[in-house]
């Protein structure tokens, strides 16, 4: 397991549509996603930020647990025994709503009310 988004990991995360965030709840596993093309990776490969308009929830379930698994997946990419690839990047995430992080996000989107801010501490490859 690697500690940042680099290598094939990158290349999958480039060419997703869709990411899948799992937090954790009082009522268990929560689901949300977001578009692919809407995450922005640093040089590093060690923080993640992706615009926020709603997610109500997993705000509130990350202020409680700070705790985030992200899964993302693309044919694109070789995979280890077809075309496909994923990976799951586990990290430690907060919806920040004022400061640099929002202002990197509204660039892009300024319809965001926030930045969800992921520092990545795990990257493992999946299929």
């Amino acid at each position: 397991m690697s500690e940042k988004i680099e290598g094939v990991s990158r290349e999958v995360c480039d060419a997703t549509e869709y990411v899948c965030f799992v937090t954790q709840g009082p009522d268990g596993p929560h689901l949300s996603g977001h578009w692919g093309s809407y995450m922005k990776i640093d040089e590093e490969g060690r923080t993640l930020l992706f615009p926020v308009g709603r997610f109500q929830r997993t705000e509130k379930n990350l202020r409680n647990n700070a705790r985030i698994q992200l899964m993302v997946a693309s044919r694109k990419v070789q995979g280890t025994r077809s075309p496909g690839q994923g990976c799951v990047i586990e990290g430690l995430g907060e919806i920040v709503l004022e400061g640099k992080p929002l202002d990197e996000v509204r660039e892009r989107f300024p319809w965001a009310r926030g930045a969800l801010v992921v520092r990545v501490q795990g990257v493992a490859t999946q299929l």
